[in-house]
């Protein structure tokens, strides 16, 4: 089952979902191929069979430079399979290259599988309160949007053949023109090795400045549950979650957060989570790696001691 994923790269780095796609690319066993669009970023990793590049104008991404660049490889190569990352990057041109192609189509799937010659994917519906498996016939070829930290890394190495896709001039209507660095004082949550998550069981606004110092003191970000954005009390870009964003520290340390589906389904990938709740039966538990039933400002003083 040939496979094609399609990289991420910002500001001349790979973004880690790339790496996830060919993890998952790998386990469908067929010949792994990676295009990269407008910029010369080494993603040779182990499983990758070629890499594709296409030189374009733009070297950052342009939504209708990535949908030519897409439509006219699997023109050219056919492949059974496509693989990109759930992401907004992706979202702005993957649906209307499967809409045009006719490929079979699915977003936020976190697990696929061969099954005969059909192509299982996994995917959340109704906001994550189910999930379901959607299956593709053989012959008809498949656009997958994965979800990030669905699949770990592929490891470094391998030594794939490089090839040049050529494309015609592409007249974007939507052009990048800067980066805008993030204010002083912004934390991206997504890129922090060590998470201290608080959620509606810190009961108070005033309540939130001691997490931030805890936080601080043992050297972590601070993120919440989407009930403390709701009420004003946090920034967006601070909440973890499927209406935030999907994290994967080595540490995530829940402070007072049940576990909504939505929420887990933002974490639940993290290498270690430790879940402090006065409720036995909260959902949190359930993923959690190690987990203490107790009230959570009396925990939380406790560790500030011994920092």
């Amino acid at each position: 089952m040939s496979v094609l994923v399609v990289a991420e790269h910002l500001q001349g780095r790979v973004r880690d979902v790339t790496y996830e796609l060919v993890s998952a690319a790998r386990e469908l066993g067929g010949p792994v191929t990676v295009a990269v669009i407008g910029s010369e970023v080494d993603v040779s990793r182990e499983g990758v069979d070629e890499i594709v590049r296409v030189p374009v104008e733009q070297a950052e991404f342009e939504s209708d430079v990535y949908q030519a660049a897409l439509e006219s490889i699997i023109e050219e190569r056919r492949p059974e399979v496509v693989l990109l990352g759930f992401t907004v990057n992706s979202m702005g041109f993957a649906g209307a290259v499967a809409a045009k192609a006719g490929l079979g189509f699915a977003s936020d799937v976190f697990a696929v599988s061969r099954e005969d010659d059909s192509l299982v994917a996994t995917r959340a519906f109704y906001g994550s309160k189910a999930h379901g498996e959607v299956e593709f016939p053989a012959g008809r070829p498949v656009l997958l949007l994965l979800r990030p930290t669905a699949w770990p890394p592929a490891p470094p190495g391998g030594s794939p053949t490089v090839t040049e896709h050529a494309l015609a001039p592409v007249a974007s209507r939507a052009r990048h023109t800067a980066f805008r660095e993030t204010e002083k004082g912004d934390v991206d949550i997504t890129a922090a090795d060590f998470l201290l998550s608080i959620g509606r069981g810190v009961g108070e606004q005033e309540n939130i400045q001691m997490f931030e110092q805890l936080a601080a003191k043992l050297g972590a970000a601070l993120s919440v549950s989407r009930p403390i954005v709701d009420a004003g009390w946090m920034p967006s870009a601070r909440q973890v979650g499927q209406s935030g964003k999907t994290v994967k520290p080595k540490v995530y340390l829940a402070f007072g957060i049940s576990g909504a589906v939505q929420h887990l389904a933002g974490m639940k990938t993290s290498e270690t989570i430790i879940a402090v709740n006065t409720d036995p039966e909260a959902a949190i538990f359930d993923v959690a790696h190690y987990g203490a039933v107790a009230d959570l400002f009396d925990v939380a003083e406790e560790l500030a001691k011994l920092v």
